[in-house]
């Protein structure tokens, strides 16, 4: 009997042992679950407010600028050399105000810098800021580009289009008329004042756009000289004069009346298809500048053919080549860039490099205004250049041509032996004596497209042909012996 209650016993406490240590592991488990539940929601609350916080920085700032803002905690001053200026103000609006109902008038003005933003934003133009009825933006920044002048008038063009439907919806009391001055030069940029939202740029160059502004006319568009030159050959300028600007003595100015008729879409107001081309021309010259940036630093030091040279050979080429055969400025356009990007891939792969500079193309050329129209167009280009071309139409024929433009020019052997080391070195090709029997054979069965490239190179390629047979010929006498 006492065994038995021992037992009993010992089996009790090892119950009771076994339910203290269950409740103990129950109570911070649960301890640690609610912890992690606070932790976690928490942990939410700070991305919802990380993610509000950059939401509003990138509405008010530059997208880089924002950036930088949240990186570092603080955004550097910076200079630029060519800015243009805009600021736009409505005409009388202190007398507008007075005999407008205030919300009518506020839900007015919203709408229209609401448009003036869709329209800044077509541009790739930075808005600065609005002060009541004064509206400023400028093109240029934060990322420097050859067109910004054009950007900014032609969207200043498009403000006035824009103010003159508004007008015509609205009875006649209502009129509103704009006043728009701008100037292009060097500006700084950067954040000013306690406030750290306040992006701001200052310099002559905004006080110059000011003065255009105010010496305007309602329904003008009024530029500095500074401007004109890098816009005349776009849009209808009149002379309207000079005025005198402190430091910088006596300044002329123009009208901007429009775009030039063969630019516009049926009135002055509104750009056709061949301005965007004439603007994504001038714009090819940033790309340009972009993509043998990344080819000099990028390419492996054992690309001895397929090297920026080659690329700037096929881009002068296709210029060439395609004048000859007078293609239109939307063609060259497509086909110049075809020519910067066709052997951009080997930046990522060897094997496969018309397919990765197809896909950094749909990667890189929405950011230069490029449609996705153009880009498909490009790719087919770009696809037309792999070995052995079999190109579809007149474009695809003249890149063709370009990309093989050294079978027929004087530098042939040196073009030819680089090529071979970087085969070589590849894998891709055996001997000199094995390289050669190829380019021969391939020579033999290359023709040449296009009129041009005949005139230009065939005579000259069969000369480099008879000169391979020469060598092959002599080395296999001397091996003989």
């Amino acid at each position: 009997m006492p065994i038995l209650f021992y037992i009993l016993f010992l089996l009790a406490l090892a119950t009771t042992v076994l339910l203290v240590v269950l409740y103990i592991r129950f109570y911070y488990n649960n301890k640690i679950l609610t912890l992690q539940e606070k932790l976690f929601l928490r942990t939410e609350e700070l991305i919802r407010e990380k993610s509000k916080t950059e939401n509003l920085l990138s509405r008010v700032l530059p997208r880089d600028t924002a950036r930088e803002l949240i990186k570092q905690g603080r955004i550097d001053t910076q200079k630029f050399q060519m800015v243009t200026v805009l600021f736009a103000d409505i005409q009388g609006f202190t007398k507008i105000s007075e005999e407008t109902n205030a919300d009518s008038l506020i839900d007015q003005l919203d709408k229209l810098f609401y448009q003036f933003d869709l329209i800044v934003e077509k541009y790739g133009i930075e808005k600065i800021k609005t002060i009541g009825d004064a509206y400023m933006c400028a093109g240029g920044l934060p990322h420097p580009n050859r067109t910004n002048p054009l950007d900014v008038v032609a969207a200043a063009v498009e403000m006035l289009g824009c103010m003159d439907r508004i007008n015509k919806q609205h009875p006649k009391k209502d009129f509103w008329e704009l006043r728009i001055g701008i100037d292009t030069g060097p500006v700084v940029a950067g954040i000013v004042g306690r406030n750290k939202l306040a992006y701001d740029i200052w310099g002559t160059t905004v006080n110059i756009a000011s003065r255009m502004e105010s010496s305007s006319e309602p329904g003008k568009i009024n530029i500095s000289e500074n401007t004109y030159f890098m816009v005349r050959d776009l849009f209808k300028c009149t002379p309207r004069g000079k005025i005198p600007i402190k430091n910088k003595g006596d300044v002329n100015m123009y009208f901007v009346e429009g775009f030039l008729p063969k630019f516009s879409k049926g009135n002055k107001y509104t750009p056709n298809d061949e301005f965007k081309t004439e603007l994504q021309l001038i714009r090819l010259g940033d790309l340009e500048e972009f993509v043998f940036e990344k080819l000099e630093k990028g390419l492996p030091k054992n690309l001895y053919y397929h090297n920026l040279k080659h690329t700037v050979d096929v881009y002068t080429q296709v210029e060439l080549i395609g004048r000859a055969e007078k293609i239109s400025n939307q063609e060259m356009l497509l086909l110049k860039t075809a020519a910067l990007f066709h052997d951009m891939g080997h930046l990522i792969d060897y094997a496969t490099h018309e397919e990765m500079s197809i896909k950094l193309a749909y990667e890189i050329l929405p950011r230069y205004g490029y449609s996705q129209e153009q880009i498909s167009k490009i790719a087919e280009l770009i696809a037309a250049t792999k070995l052995p071309p079999k190109p579809k139409n007149l474009l695809e024929e003249i890149i063709c041509d370009a990309d093989l433009d050294y079978l027929g020019r004087t530098d042939f052997i040196p073009v030819s032996n680089a090529l071979y080391k970087e085969l070589h070195e590849h894998g891709l090709v055996g001997s000199l004596h094995h390289w050669n029997s190829i380019q021969i054979e391939f020579i033999q069965n290359h023709q040449y497209f296009t009129k041009t490239a005949r005139r230009l190179r065939n005579v000259n390629k069969d000369v480099q042909l008879q000169k391979l047979k020469q060598w092959m010929k002599e080395l296999e006498n001397n091996t003989d012996l």
